[in-house]
């Protein structure tokens, strides 16, 4: 069996690794358009603070790693057309733009995205870049240190757009964030939490600018960008603007290949399995199956990409495991505070209309946080009353908690359930009664009333 799989991102090295478990005499062919295998973006703020010296490190695989198991690494290839029948591809090389064909038994499509351009006069300008793969990674290192870079403007205040602006903060720049969402962090945490974290950051120099969005971008005579006009009339001075305003999936060239939903996304059965036989789709470009629901959306999260790629590689030949449905668990850092959530919260079930209900406490109790305040927030069904989600932060490491409120979700866990689950007990770690138990126990209150 010949297995092609395009992109090397995290959903592609999954999916290779799988067909090198599952499948031990597959013939692998391995495409990827750049010129380094599974660059983690997700690392990007590593070697920008500096934890990361070394760029090349910030990765899942090599090619000679990967070639050393059989499997053939094709860099500076893309993949420009499919053809479903003949069960062939066509592939150009960047370089020189030589086209090859190939042919195939089975096709992972892992596309991944790109980042959401903004679609204003100046878009066009130069130093205006993007968080994400590689190139861009070692061009925001170099902006880091330039001397001529002194406003750096961040647009979208999402994960990326947060460790980009702390990021940058951190070597010396004025930073601005710019948003058109009321809150910062609008899909992750409600207000609750976002409160603390915006005067967190505006306490360490960073403006925030939230409910509006750029109305155009402004240059000089060399085309370098020099001010933002935002859509409430404001200019602000800029020598960098960081694009960070979500994704859109590389798709545009498949619209003719396989279904699309009306986003551009490659619409999948549960078994990765797209609308081509013999073809399948992980990653970015895909939506997965949302647990406290159990409707799809696309959840671009890297352990979302690497649980389709393995179950696309176990699926090749037969349906035999669906892709296991999740609760977009994640979890970051804003300065000293780190947090993470889980599920639905306020604001996502609002916009999702889903009824929800919340209780949120502050503990300062814990000595596990050494007496750093912990803040937790639980969400459920006021029907049902099973778990839906949570979110927890604290200037100590507590966010290991919102693993096991994921696992309650999968496992559609009531909070009478969750109010005395059995949670370790040692003084110099918790107390006997875990947060997750305190806020379970205050849900059935309010419920019981």
């Amino acid at each position: 069996m010949k297995v092609a799989v395009i992109g090397s991102s995290h959903g592609g090295f999954e999916t290779v690794r799988g067909v090198l478990h599952d499948f031990p005499n597959a013939e692998i062919d391995w495409y990827e358009k750049g010129d380094f295998v599974s660059f983690l973006s997700c690392g990007i703020e590593l070697y920008l603070q500096g934890v990361v010296k070394d760029v090349n490190s910030v990765s899942y695989a090599t090619i000679g790693g990967m070639e050393a198991k059989g499997v053939h690494v094709y860099i500076n290839s893309e993949v420009t057309s499919i053809d479903p029948e003949q069960h062939s591809i066509k592939v150009v090389d960047v370089n020189n733009g030589e086209e090859t064909e190939s042919k195939y038994d089975k096709l992972v499509l892992s596309l991944g995205a790109v980042p959401f351009e903004l679609p204003v006069p100046g878009k066009d300008l130069k130093n205006i870049y993007a968080m994400r793969g590689r190139d861009w990674e070692i061009l925001l290192k170099k902006a880091e240190v330039d001397p001529d870079i002194n406003n750096v403007s961040v647009i979208g205040s999402g994960y990326i757009g947060i460790e980009a602006a702390e990021s940058f903060a951190k070597a010396g720049k004025k930073v601005t964030i710019i948003d058109q969402n009321p809150t910062i962090l609008g899909t992750y945490l409600d207000s609750e939490f976002t409160d603390i974290l915006t005067k967190t950051l505006e306490d360490h120099g960073i403006s925030i600018k939230t409910s509006q969005s750029i109305k155009e971008i402004i240059g000089n005579d060399e085309d370098k960008v020099t001010s933002l006009v935002t859509t409430t009339g404001e200019t602000i001075p800029t020598d960098l603007v960081i694009e960070a305003a979500g994704i859109r999936p590389a798709t545009e060239w498949l619209k003719d290949t396989v279904k699309l939903d009306s986003q551009g996304l490659i619409m999948t059965d549960e078994y990765q399995e797209t609308s081509q036989p013999d073809i399948f789709a992980v990653g970015d470009a895909t939506k997965i199956e949302f647990a406290p629901t159990g409707t799809k959306k696309l959840i671009a999260l890297a352990p979302n990409a690497r649980r389709q790629g393995r179950s696309a590689a176990y699926n090749l030949n037969e349906k035999r495991r669906k892709t296991t449905a999740v609760s977009g668990s994640s979890a970051l850092h804003v300065y000293n505070y780190k947090f993470a959530s889980t599920g639905l919260k306020d604001v996502t079930a609002k916009k999702m209309g889903v009824d929800v209900e919340s209780v949120f406490l502050t503990d300062d109790k814990v000595p596990a946080s050494n007496n750093a305040k912990v803040y937790f927030e639980l969400t459920f069904d006021p029907r049902t009353r099973e778990v839906l989600g949570a979110q927890i932060m604290s200037k100590q490491d507590v966010t290991a908690n919102i693993n096991a409120i994921s696992l309650a979700i999968q496992k559609h866990m009531t909070v009478d359930e969750l109010a005395y689950a059995d949670f370790f007990f040692q003084p110099g770690f918790d107390r006997p009664w875990n947060v997750m138990n305190i806020a379970a126990q205050k849900a059935q209150g309010k419920l019981n009333k």
